[in-house]
């Protein structure tokens, strides 16, 4: 593509961002982009069925009933409320987020499995204890997490499952 600037008297020449083969008509164009589109999604749906039934596995507070459709359900139920209320409540909890240097982030996943366990009740985060553990001559004694500090691990977990299995299938 030409711009020409007439008052100057010189041709910049821009580049296109998006390079299409000249031939390929706009559906085809159209369809390649949604096509993708779609593949992310689905990929979104299956990282957080996946962690939500590892997250469901390792902490005793959080419950699914009802087998393999609840984790489907539940996966595109938080692909969801990922991607439309998690940028509202991360535009209105900024100051908080930057005032925590990003830790609040944390807080804006759990009511967003607050969010999930109202929308959805097959799914449940409830109080639990934390049973401890020693290793290397580290011990962690065993004492109970409320309902708040379980949808706050439950978020960490969930977390950093979902940012494992997107390192993991990262081009």
């Amino acid at each position: 593509m030409k711009f020409y600037y007439n008052t100057a008297k010189f041709v910049i020449f821009k580049e296109s961002i998006f390079t299409f083969d000249k031939s390929a008509s706009l559906t085809q164009k159209f369809l390649s982009g949604s096509i993708y589109r779609m593949k992310s999604i689905l990929r979104r749906i299956v990282f957080y069925s996946v962690a939500l039934f590892i997250t469901s596995q390792a902490l005793q507070g959080v419950r699914v009933e009802g087998g393999l459709e609840s984790y489907i359900i539940g996966g595109i139920a938080l692909s969801i409320l990922f991607m439309i209320v998690k940028p509202i409540l991360s535009i209105v909890t900024l100051p908080l987020n930057i005032i925590t240097l990003g830790l609040f982030s944390f807080v804006v996943n759990a009511i967003i499995l607050y969010l999930l366990t109202v929308l959805i009740t097959s799914i449940s985060i409830s109080a639990f204890v934390f049973k401890g553990f020693s290793f290397a001559g580290f011990v962690v004694p065993s004492f109970p997490i409320n309902n708040f500090f379980a949808f706050i691990v439950a978020s960490i977990l969930l977390s950093f499952i979902v940012g494992f299995l997107r390192w993991l299938t990262k081009k």
